[in-house]
């Protein structure tokens, strides 16, 4: 069941402020936006969202991380995706939603009723210029993990995984030895990779080993050697694949 946010936080405050959909927008634009959001939480496991259903508002990810998945006739289910703090969720000019959206840790939107949102795109270029923005990222990424799913071995996979957490925390110029949370189970990873369970664990102890990672816990991964952790994605450092 979803509950409301508790506790509203002004635009100009809001942690995903200079990420999200609003990043451009000016004092005004800001304040148009205030009087439009309200919050929503989700628990995790929970559906935020079911493909096919009619779109009734568009929302920005605040806090935790969604799943996007598509179900066969068969029953299989596939991640195609990942939803982080900043991105953003529906499209304008669409009615329906075209993936299952899933929380997968605990997860606060700041939600825009569609059709206003809709309006506010066509009169506020600032706003029209993030959406682009935020699609041509989403495209890229889509990419990358065509390429994560394709080409790379296991010991890649993950240690792409975990360097896209480190990217999108914001920690790619942290220090060595700093902690980012996973936000998804073992088992959960393993789907979005293309992996068993197995060879996760064994993937993430081969990679502790090493001294690249460590664990405080099960949830709390400790990056010791970013630039280590970069040479075992198989990127070379212009995003290219090492031959």
């Amino acid at each position: 069941m979803t509950v409301p946010h508790l506790t509203a936080v002004k635009c100009s405050e809001c942690p995903i402020r200079h990420r999200a959909v609003c990043a451009r927008c000016d004092t005004d634009e800001l304040d148009r936006l205030e009087s439009m959001k309200t919050y929503r939480s989700f628990a995790a496991g929970e559906a935020i969202l079911w493909r096919g259903e009619p779109l009734e508002f568009v929302a920005s990810i605040v806090s935790g991380v969604a799943s996007l998945s598509k179900t066969l006739e068969d029953g299989r289910t596939q991640m195609v995706g990942l939803l982080l703090p900043s991105d953003f969720i529906g499209r304008p000019g669409r009615s329906e939603i075209e993936f299952d959206v899933t929380a997968t840790s605990d997860v606060t939107l700041c939600c825009f009723d569609r059709k206003p949102f809709e309006k506010l795109v066509d009169e506020t270029p600032h706003v029209a210029h993030r959406l682009m923005e935020l699609a041509l990222d989403e495209l890229d990424s889509a990419r990358d993990w065509m390429l994560l799913l394709g080409r790379k071995t296991a010991r890649e996979k993950i240690a792409t995984f975990i360097e896209m957490l480190v990217r999108r925390s914001d920690l790619r110029n942290a220090p060595n030895n700093h902690t980012t949370v996973l936000p998804m189970t073992r088992d959960q990873i393993a789907n979005y990779l293309g992996l068993t369970l197995e060879t996760v664990s064994r993937q993430f102890s081969a990679l502790k080993k090493d001294g690249i990672i460590d664990f405080s816990d099960r949830k709390n991964l400790v990056v010791k050697n970013l630039f280590a952790l970069h040479q075992e994605t198989g990127d070379d450092s212009d995003g290219g694949v090492l031959a």
